[in-house]
């Protein structure tokens, strides 16, 4: 899937993964979830966690990881 055809809420986790890029996995996903958490509208972050629910795809390592953060909180 390219990045013009993912949906909204895995291309913004996607883009926003990429800004932490240069911390470790396990930072960058805890900063991540806190962003998301903080900023997204709660449909989207529903939206990113039924997308990891149903095997992640196209889903940047490191935001798959704050997505499961998001879900377990």
């Amino acid at each position: 899937m390219s990045a013009t055809t993912l949906p909204p809420h895995v291309r913004l986790a996607n883009e926003i993964a990429r800004q932490f890029a240069h911390k470790p996995a396990d930072v960058a996903a805890t900063s991540i979830a806190t962003h998301i958490k903080a900023v997204w509208d709660p449909r989207m972050k529903a939206a990113l966690v039924s997308h990891l629910d149903a095997g992640g795809a196209d889903l940047d390592p490191v935001a798959a990881l704050a997505a499961q953060q998001l879900k377990a909180q």
